[in-house]
């Protein structure tokens, strides 16, 4: 019988593997840093090699830990950065340029004449989504026209494109599989999430070759089987999810109506709508949350870009704390009276505003300004994009109820001043989970669900438990007088 689940989280950052035992909990996990690159402004890249190495690395630390060799794996699940976009040859897996991330802005320019050209409407009625560097289209089309002879290659079916998860399982099965999942289809801007299968009217708007794509399987799936010389024998791949989505599961968030928040790099916030996709009328995406036996799940979607990533501003760039968990005391400390709001527009701003072009501020800056209230601002500036995408979610689908309850994951919930201040701020409670990896246990479960090696979605999240509720202590008045200064900042950005 085997003993675990390998589960891998292919993060912006990192790269992480983690046995999973039958109960939850971890046996065993490796992580390793993964490098960016910025080869000008706005542009992020990584290495392909540079992720599949990671990958390939963490899994055989975490295996070795463990004592575990590959018959003891019951099943490999994967969840990863989404809307990352690769494109690789066919017969030697190697990918043709640098993987475009999903922050790199490049194509804000080609976007910008797409929607001029009036294809905004369609992409919207297809994928839910709206046209923006942030989605991979773009990013396939940008890769193809700037390698020479990489266009003509394509339309040859020399070459494959995917999102990480397809390019970590076309390199874990030794080329054999080229497949990915619903959810991650679903961020491409060429799938149709109604339909479940690639469009051939959104090919031709972005010019993508179908001889590139993957083909789309549910979440809890049968993808293949590694290449035996990785891990000393073969593995069942049995999940895939993009890390947002896989969150969702991991928090059990099974039931219309649940919401979930991540705070990673960036703040991901879904709404369960069940199995009718809603469409937004207040620029948040409409995606799907999973598909399991060919049964899709939707969500209300808002991406945040900066979360996290305004906390490592406070540490790399003004050098005003030496690690993330500084921030907390800094903030705690910080005059009440001033009213400093930054908008980390760094690399634009995402829902519900989708203005890439828009860049970061600084508001109410005094004399008396200092550490403590820039901290304070960049903290609360999570927070406050969080309440723009609850007042969207609520005022999208009446279902979603006068409050919510939001579940949260990710780095940034183990700072209990920003997730008091956020239940403050969004006027509803903060549930933290006594499970703090929610998304590499979401690819874990969806893997597990797909041997039988876990429980159907009712046991498992009869499992979920909490760490700590954060109720919502801040007056009416100050709440409202506090997001009146953010609306303000926002405004100026984007008049």
């Amino acid at each position: 019988m085997a003993a675990y689940i390998l589960a891998i989280d292919q993060g912006t950052t990192s790269s992480r593997a983690l046995l999973v035992r039958p109960d939850g909990s971890v046996a065993a996990s490796a992580q390793q840093e993964l490098p960016q690159h910025f080869p000008a402004s706005g542009q992020v890249e990584q290495e392909a090699e540079d992720i599949f190495g990671t990958v390939l690395s963490c899994c055989r630390q975490a295996l070795d830990k463990a004592g575990a060799a590959a018959a003891d794996i019951a099943a490999i699940g994967i969840t990863n950065q989404r809307e990352t976009t690769l494109v690789w040859e066919r017969a030697t897996g190697r990918a043709i340029h640098r993987a475009i991330v999903w922050q790199d802005r490049r194509t804000a320019d080609a976007c910008a004449r797409l929607e001029a050209d009036g294809h905004g409407a369609l992409v919207r009625a297809r994928t839910g989504l709206v046209i923006d560097p942030y989605f991979s289209a773009t990013k396939i089309a940008h890769i193809l026209d700037a390698v020479p002879g990489a266009r003509a290659r394509a339309e040859r079916g020399d070459l494959a494109f995917g999102t990480v998860d397809s390019f970590l399982l076309f390199r874990l099965t030794g080329g054999r599989v080229h497949a990915t999942d619903a959810t991650n289809a679903a961020r491409t801007l060429l799938f149709d999430i109604h339909t479940g299968a690639w469009d051939a009217d959104l090919l031709a708007v972005f010019g993508v070759p179908a001889a590139l794509l993957p083909e789309v399987r549910d979440c809890a799936a049968d993808f293949g089987v590694t290449d035996p010389a990785l891990f000393g024998g073969p593995i069942v791949v049995r999940g895939m999810a993009g890390d947002q989505q896989a969150a969702m599961v991991g928090q059990a968030c099974f039931a219309p109506g649940m919401v979930k928040s991540t705070y990673g790099t960036g703040c991901f916030a879904l709404l369960n709508t069940g199995e009718t996709p809603v469409a937004s009328r207040n620029r948040l995406l409409t995606t799907i949350a999973y598909q399991i036996g060919g049964k899709r799940t939707y969500a209300l979607e808002g991406s945040i870009f900066v979360a996290g990533a305004a906390v490592q501003w406070l540490r790399d760039g003004l050098r005003i704390i030496a690690q993330a968990g500084d921030s907390d005391r800094l903030a705690a400390g910080a005059d009440e009276t001033q009213d400093v709001i930054l908008v980390p527009a760094f690399v634009g701003l995402g829902a519900p505003y989708w203005r890439p072009e828009v860049r970061g501020a600084l508001f109410g800056l005094t004399r008396g300004t200092g550490p403590a209230e820039l901290a304070r601002a960049a903290l609360e500036s999570v927070c406050f994009q969080t309440c723009d995408l609850i007042d969207a979610m609520h005022a999208d689908w009446p279902g979603a109820g006068a409050a919510t309850v939001l579940r949260v994951d990710g780095g940034m919930t183990a700072s209990d001043y920003t997730m008091q201040r956020l239940a403050d701020l969004i006027g509803a409670p903060v549930d933290r989970p006594a499970e703090k990896e929610t998304t590499v246990m979401g690819a874990a479960y969806l893997a597990g669900l797909s041997c039988g090696f876990f429980p159907p979605p009712e046991a498992f999240a009869a499992r979920w438990r909490l760490d700590r509720r954060f109720a919502p202590a801040m007056t009416g008045e100050a709440r409202q007088a506090r997001l009146a200064a953010w609306r303000d900042a926002v405004g100026r950005l984007t008049a």
